[in-house]
């Protein structure tokens, strides 16, 4: 990922960490922070912005609002992850319907995909 930062893209994201949605904080504040691995808020990789980032296990987090469903951004979603695999890059995607209705459920889930780098630090 040696790829030059954007300013503008590095300007977004600051903006974007203090303007967290609903979502965003209730995943940052009750299960991210309390983690023992360092997850990074709205980190730019390369073109894009994405919601967490976990730099030691290559796992992004994505939290999808409405326009996520729509055929736009269906195809700009499928772009953006494809970009981001071809770096190794994996991407979970969370809608916040599923976030509001099953925290525990999608916070499990990726415990389980970080859990083989928390086990090292035991």
């Amino acid at each position: 990922m040696n790829q030059k930062s954007n300013p503008l893209l590095k300007h977004n994201a600051q903006k974007l960490r203090k303007e967290m949605t609903r979502e965003e904080k209730h995943l940052w504040y009750d299960f991210f922070k309390h983690l023992p691995i360092t997850v990074h808020r709205q980190k730019v990789i390369g073109k894009y912005i994405v919601d967490f980032y976990c730099a030691s296990a290559k796992i992004a987090i994505e939290l999808d609002g409405s326009q996520h469903y729509e055929e736009d951004g269906k195809v700009k979603d499928r772009v953006r992850d494809q970009y981001l695999n071809d770096l190794g890059i994996t991407v979970l995607r969370y809608s916040n319907y599923d976030v509001n209705r099953n925290f525990e459920g999608v916070c499990r889930e990726i415990q389980a995909y970080l859990e083989p780098l928390i086990s090292q630090l035991r």
